[in-house]
């Protein structure tokens, strides 16, 4: 079991390898260079989201000797000063008032671009909370208390992204309309599934993914729409106003949760690897049943590993602590020692290294970690039906803590099977 404990882990660093972003934006800068300033302008570069500090500090490297005004925006775990860079730090997953300020920031660094200037936006996941502007007659408080309500409520990546962008200026294509006349070239580091651009941090750079009457649609659908604040309602109820067309941007992919899914896939040592799934979404109750039916249906002649990736959501009915890593992992916990005759080990783990409002990444359990729960006095079952996953981890030694890993491609999950 300590030698499954200890593989899980190091496959885990091999995905997070993988997602390394100075190193991802190093190979496509090689291959996509951004476009020459002209005459007397100048490079503006703006990096936003949890990857910010790694891909700006390349990219700055990248650009000397030439002259560069940079702007870096990041999550309080990852900000450390960057030579040549302002860093800003802000709040995450619920935007803060430093995140307000860094959006201004951001917003009158772009409108002061001419058409002699080019601005290179790195962006990676965490950008959309990171970097609130809200939308004329909005307050960040308004901003905030539809984040917690969409994070409450189930409210999967895209659908909190195509709401987030009617309520800013920034996001959906934004950050364009600043710059503008301006040309963007853009590398992002996708922590979506399915890797849409649009979804990104809620799509600064390319086009919206809807409407204002498809976010109230998305609000209504699930009994939200009441509990927004006023001034909410209001704006997405107003009609929208016709806007010109959203200028040209280069947008370039730079890496994603698949390809980390594909170096745990070619570091697997011993045993026979398979990718399951790379859209693991929606309800971490149906997610755990997943896993473990794949598990239940593996071949029996060989150690295996089963890889997956995603990102999951939690409906909150307790007030315990945790996040959609440390919950799936507890499932699974729960769940397996009834299912499995061989021996597991199980990990989940969001590759930001922070699951929800803790310091743990996910959870690592094994075929003893309900029994240890319960050994320490705790009742895992009840604390599941708290929202307590982190409580119950703890009490068996399951935490996963790898610290803020200065990177963002979703959640990885790593069944392996004696």
């Amino acid at each position: 079991m300590t030698d499954l404990r200890a593989e899980a882990s190091r496959l885990f660093q091999a995905a997070l390898k993988a997602a390394d972003p100075a190193g991802a934006l190093r190979a496509a800068w090689a291959e996509n260079p951004p476009e020459v300033p002209v005459k007397n302008g100048r490079y503006i570069l703006v990096a936003v989201g949890k990857a910010a500090i790694p891909m700006a500090e390349e990219a700055l490297r990248l650009l000397r000797p030439a002259p560069v005004t940079a702007l870096v925006v990041t999550n309080y775990e990852n900000a450390r000063p960057v030579a040549g860079a302002t860093v800003m730090a802000s709040g995450h997953p619920v935007p803060d008032e430093n995140g307000e300020k860094a959006g201004l920031a951001v917003a009158d660094l772009l409108s002061g671009a001419t058409a002699d200037d080019r601005v290179i936006a790195l962006i990676s996941g965490g950008g959309s909370a990171l970097l609130p502007a809200p939308a004329p007659g909005l307050t960040l408080a308004d901003k905030a208390a539809v984040n917690r309500l969409l994070l409450a409520n189930g409210y999967e990546i895209t659908e909190i992204n195509l709401i987030r962008q009617q309520l800013s200026r920034l996001k959906g294509g934004g950050m364009l309309r600043l710059a503008a006349p301006a040309r963007v070239n853009a590398f992002i580091l996708s922590d979506v599934i399915g890797d849409d651009l649009r979804t990104i941090a809620s799509g600064p750079t390319v086009a919206p993914l809807g409407s204002r009457a498809d976010a109230r649609r998305l609000l209504e659908q699930r009994g939200v729409w009441p509990q927004l604040p006023q001034a909410v309602r209001a704006h997405l109820g107003a009609p929208e106003a016709d806007k010109a067309a959203l200028p040209a941007a280069r947008n370039l992919l730079i890496g994603s949760n698949r390809k980390s899914l594909e170096a745990i896939e070619k570091a697997v040592e011993g045993m026979n690897a398979t990718i399951i799934s790379d859209r693991l979404t929606g309800d971490v109750g149906d997610a755990a049943n997943a896993i473990l039916q794949a598990a239940k249906a593996a071949p029996q002649d060989a150690p295996q590993c089963l890889i997956f990736g995603g990102e999951t959501t939690v409906t909150l009915r307790g007030k315990g602590l945790g996040g959609r890593n440390q919950e799936l992992a507890l499932r699974l916990a729960l769940a397996a020692p009834g299912v499995l005759s061989r021996p597991w080990a199980f990990l989940s783990g969001g590759t930001d290294g922070r699951d929800g409002p803790t310091e743990a990444a996910g959870g690592l359990v094994d075929s003893g970690s309900a029994a240890r729960m319960r050994a320490a006095g705790a009742d895992p079952d009840a604390l599941l039906a708290d929202n307590d996953s982190n409580r119950a981890l703890a009490a068996s030694g399951d935490l996963l803590v790898v610290g803020a890993t200065g990177t963002n491609v979703a959640d990885v999950q790593i069944m392996l099977l004696g």
